[in-house]
């Protein structure tokens, strides 16, 4: 099987050998005590010292679902990488970063586009390094998109140098996602079958507007235990941003004028998905009398997700319901290795729900590889990366 969601865990002042010095100055670092509880200033050291230590490394097969983040075998070390691959027993994963890419896609959103831009400048050069030990890791570069013609560059430079996909954000940074200045974008991520993804971690501070958590009572702690994460009220709408997004690109026309051109929906959950689908398809028969971008469509807006639109359900989902209603072709495998919300056993769990739904073997094909092959199919070709048994 295929991951479609790992991360590495990053140490603070893991970009600054890749920061020019203006940009260096302004963010040395891509994560601190004070905006990260869950992760003390020490976290790095002490996990290092286990990481060299004969007894803990004895334990990594036993417990490579169990430890978590920073104390997770390959977590922020890659030379380990490539053994937790083995022990996990995936075929490859995509890797994103867990602090830094939020931070370019945060700026950009805010209007900082040239601080947005050096960031992920240094961050392509970080993650490309990290995932050069082993091709089985595939690479996830960010891209903001609100200076058009560096997002264009950076796209075409992130390609060039080996990017398996595209990071951009769910929330606009001045513009639509769909804005003709980024076509070219669009064109470069078909032609080379790189995809574009979007991941939950895409600027979103605040999912919520603050108000909703002035009612009154205690403050409620987050899912890690803490203060800095997601609670059960703004869980719920971490889909929203993301339909706007790929609404625009859907009934503006992106995905019908690149075919070839696949979206990856990563770790925003997907049991949105079948309503969603259905959404799309009444906008299309109410609006389509009067506006001309529906007529032209090839396809009814849900054909479209069907056929380019892949995601990672969470594991405590119902997926098994989810693939019987959004099609067998649009969900697939993702681990979260090595954060706390991928679960001990997320495999145990998905084969429950597709149990419980009467799915055949072959739709848990392509769950947990065909689906994959499909978003990243010339990307594995080019890595020489196995695609199946």
């Amino acid at each position: 099987m295929h991951d479609a969601d790992s991360h590495i865990m990053e140490p603070a002042d893991w970009l600054v050998p890749y920061l020019d010095e203006p940009t260096r100055a302004r963010f040395p670092k891509v994560w601190t005590d004070a905006n990260e509880d869950t992760t003390p200033g020490d976290a790095v050291e002490r996990a290092t010292a286990l990481h060299h230590d004969p007894a803990y490394r004895a334990d990594d097969e036993a417990q490579i679902t169990l430890r978590k983040n920073f104390l997770a075998t390959g977590s922020f070390l890659n030379e380990d990488r490539a053994g937790a691959l083995e022990l996990l027993g995936f075929a490859s994963q995509l890797v994103f970063d867990t602090f830094t890419s939020p931070h370019a896609l945060r700026f950009d959103r805010d209007g900082d586009h040239e601080l947005a831009v050096a960031i992920a400048r240094a961050q392509h050069r970080a993650v490309l390094e990290w995932c050069a030990t082993d091709p089985r890791l595939l690479p996830v570069t960010v891209v903001p998109v609100g200076d058009t013609s560096a997002a264009v560059a950076l796209t075409r430079a992130a390609i060039e140098a080996g990017s398996a996909a595209i990071w951009i954000g769910q929330y606009p940074a001045g513009h639509s996602p769909s804005h003709v200045e980024l076509e070219p974008m669009w064109a470069a991520c078909a032609e080379a079958g790189v995809p574009v993804v979007l991941h939950v971690a895409g600027a979103g501070a605040n999912v919520m507007a603050p108000d909703f958590f002035d009612n009154g009572l205690p403050p409620v702690p987050d899912f890690h235990g803490g203060d800095t994460n997601f609670k059960s009220i703004d869980y719920l709408s971490i889909p929203l941003p993301v339909m706007q997004t790929l609404n625009a690109l859907i009934i503006d026309g992106v995905l019908m004028r690149y075919p070839a051109l696949r979206i990856g929906v990563i770790e925003l959950g997907a049991t949105w998905v079948p309503g969603w689908m259905r959404s799309l398809d009444s906008a299309h028969e109410a609006f389509r009398k009067n506006e001309t971008r529906l007529q032209e469509m090839d396809l009814r807006p849900s054909e479209y997700v069907q056929r380019q639109v892949r995601v990672t359900p969470y594991p405590h989902e119902d997926t098994g319901w989810t693939i019987a209603n959004a099609g067998a072709e649009v969900c697939m495998f993702s681990s979260d290795y090595p954060h706390v919300e991928g679960g001990r056993n997320p495999i145990a769990r998905f084969e429950r729900s597709m149990d419980a739904a009467g799915l055949d073997d072959s739709a848990r094909e392509r769950f947990y590889v065909e689906n994959f092959v499909d978003l990243l199919g010339p990307v594995l070709d080019r890595r020489g990366v196995s695609i199946g048994a």
